[in-house]
């Protein structure tokens, strides 16, 4: 479980969330919608570690995140424009993001790859790569060592029909597993097609919506 207990962030004197309180459960998938400029994805920097609050507490299975552990210890994240190592191609890419935990080995990359719709045996380096490629290889990053917990902030940005379709599949899939997904998106029916539960992020507030 993944519990966000009376969370808040201000920037100067304006508040960008303001008591949080979130109880996820594994299995399931959770949406967030709101305005541009909201919090959505301050919320999920947040909970990611990649932000500190200035009120409240994030816990995952009891583990209190900053304090008993740095961070979720299994964590996938897309965050904004994913970012590359430009003059490498897609498998070296997720080979150097993986050398960092050590917990993968090269057929789980290359599984990953061809998961989000990549082809493997393209060589090009990134820097030729399309915003829907770097999107999709952005996901394969997030998911190649199976989190349980996975984070993605408007996962369909530059997607092709193709590419949406495929990636709709595989956060469908994932959740099967006891995992918790969380992901925003700005296309509404996106949300209403995945999430499980949805929450509106207004005002600083998190409001449920279903």
């Amino acid at each position: 479980m993944l519990e966000v207990r009376r969370l808040s962030k201000k920037y100067g004197r304006n508040w960008v969330l303001r008591d949080i309180n979130l109880q996820l459960n594994k299995g399931h998938i959770y949406g967030f919608v709101g305005a541009n400029g909201c919090g959505k994805s301050v919320l999920f920097k947040t909970i990611c570690g990649f932000v500190k609050a200035d009120e409240g507490e994030i816990l995952y299975d009891g583990l209190k995140i900053g304090k008993d552990v740095d961070f979720i210890p299994s964590l996938g994240v897309l965050i904004e424009k994913p970012l590359f190592i430009e003059e490498y191609n897609h498998f070296q890419n997720l080979k150097y993001l993986a050398r960092i935990r050590n917990e993968i080995n090269d057929q789980t990359i290359w599984d990953s790859i061809e998961a989000v719709g990549l082809d493997l045996h393209n060589k090009n380096k990134v820097k030729k790569y399309s915003l829907g490629m770097r999107q999709r290889l952005g996901i394969a990053q997030a998911i190649m060592e199976k989190p349980d917990v996975l984070i993605l902030d408007e996962p369909f940005n530059g997607l092709d029909k193709e590419g949406r379709s495929d990636i709709t599949k595989i956060i469908k899939n994932y959740v099967t597993e006891n995992r918790i997904v969380m992901l925003t998106s700005h296309i509404d029916g996106d949300i209403e097609q995945l999430a499980d539960t949805v929450y509106e992020i207004e005002n600083g507030n998190a409001h449920y919506v279903k």
